[in-house]
């Protein structure tokens, strides 16, 4: 059977990373931020931004599933090259700066391709100088000197847009793979590599409107999944594990064949596990066979946690002014695979930050800040467009502000918002012809 509230309540009470470690981690680099851009040093002369990386960007960090295991973030310190320095110098400056420093002293080690500020007993990140130069994007490499040609920007869109296709649950997957992978022990596989794998596998049949694969987190994983199975069957020996942003490079070098082989293995067995698990009636036998994959944990979690949608719900003081596009208009929802809609939310420049496009930044944006959203579409004329845009979280309900009304377009395809409160909320655009919606887009924003 699916359990679909109790994968619902197993990913937030034991896979997905909490929100008091999450509150840490952004302090922590809000703070490295802030001691990056403010110093007396070349860092901070030639500072443009601080770039969410890896799965920090891409809210597949979990919970650290042993007791000593540590969770980690990646940031990209975003810079302009500085002349006369060699790809050698960027990390050793950096590690200078910060060993230089009375509060990191004691925290930062140097690596190849960055520093590391551990938290000790919590996490640690790494700071990575990145810069663009010959009209291209590099980081650097200290042991090699030498400058490797990197497009993070690219990967963060890339795998936006896969999470997109599998209806938001893509991402859900990924932790419930990554979260198997630490459990069992019996495979390894890089998180990137990982992360790679499993968005590739998300059928090109959803980009044509049909997200039948992807209705809920058990049929994701088993379709994500089975899909992986095929293409690693088909490929006894390694392929090229490429860069999706940047398809001359690969991670090859970061796996080898033996464990290639390893982790084709074991996704196979696996799979077949999802399956019965999947596709057994009896509710009690079915709980069974899903802890065969995940531990004895799973099924256990209370499942009448309610969702952030629906936390204002009760609350006295707080309106329920959540819409649909039928409710508020009488319009039906019947998607036509012809057509396409595309929101596009681009961040304001502010004082010491650059304007930026919210997939690239792994949707992350500063609170008091703007967004600019515009949708593209090609349904033919004459058509219409609505726009809805919905907060979640603590203090969007507090200040009875959860939104979620349908409004009609201005004209201008367009609309401007602001970054008030802090957590998860979302836009969406629906595009409507001859009075049925046929195109549609989502676009996610996570206010820090």
């Amino acid at each position: 059977m699916k359990l679909i509230k109790h994968f619902d309540a197993f990913l937030v009470n034991k896979v997905n990373l909490g929100d008091g470690r999450i509150k840490q981690l952004d302090e922590r680099v809000n703070a490295i931020t802030n001691f990056v851009q403010t110093g007396e040093d070349a860092f901070a002369a030639n500072f443009i931004d601080i770039l969410p990386q890896g799965s920090y960007a891409h809210r597949t960090i979990i919970n650290p599933v042993r007791a000593n295991d540590e969770f980690d973030a990646d940031l990209l310190l975003e810079m302009n090259e500085i002349e006369d320095w060699e790809a050698e110098d960027y990390v050793q400056e950096l590690y200078t700066v910060f060993r230089n420093s009375s509060t990191y002293r004691d925290m930062v080690s140097r690596h190849d391709r960055c520093i590391r500020i551990d938290y000790a007993n919590e996490f640690h990140i790494d700071l990575v100088p990145y810069m663009e130069r010959h009209d291209a994007h590099y980081i650097t490499n200290r042991a090699e000197n030498q400058f490797e040609l990197s497009n993070p920007e690219g990967y963060n869109e890339w795998l936006v847009g896969q999470n997109k296709l599998a209806s938001g649950r893509l991402v859900k997957v990924i932790r419930l793979m990554k979260y198997l992978r630490d459990f069992k022990d019996t495979f390894s596989c890089k998180s990137v590599i990982l992360s790679i794998l499993l968005g590739n596998s998300v059928s090109e049949a959803a980009a044509w409107g049909d997200d039948s694969l992807y209705t809920d987190v058990p049929t994701a994983l088993k379709n994500i999944v089975g899909a992986l199975d095929d293409y690693l069957q088909n490929n006894e020996l390694m392929p090229s594990i490429d860069d999706p942003s940047e398809p001359t490079e690969n991670y090859n070098h970061r796996w080898d064949q033996d464990e290639y082989a390893n982790f084709r293995t074991k996704i196979h067995v696996y799979r077949g596990w999802i399956d019965e698990a999947y596709d057994e009636e009896d509710a009690d036998e079915s709980k069974v066979k899903w802890r065969r994959l995940f531990g004895e944990k799973f099924g256990t979690y209370d499942t009448t946690v309610k969702k952030a949608s629906e936390a204002h719900l009760g609350i006295p003081g707080v309106r329920n002014t959540d819409e649909t596009l039928e409710s508020r208009w009488g319009i039906r929802t019947r998607l036509d695979g012809r057509y396409r809609a595309r929101i596009i939310g681009r961040v304001a420049k502010r004082r010491g930050f650059r304007e930026y496009e919210l997939g690239k930044y792994g949707n992350v944006v500063p609170r008091n800040s703007s967004i600019n959203f515009r949708v593209q579409h090609d349904v033919p004329a004459p058509s219409d467009v609505y726009w809805k845009v919905r907060n979640t979280g603590e203090e969007a309900i507090g200040a009875d502000c959860i939104r979620g009304q349908v409004e009609k377009d201005t004209g201008n395809l367009s609309r401007v918002e602001p970054t008030s409160y802090k957590g998860r909320h979302y836009v969406e655009a629906y595009v409507v012809k001859d009075g049925v919606c046929v195109a549609m887009d989502h676009q996610e924003v996570r206010i820090k």
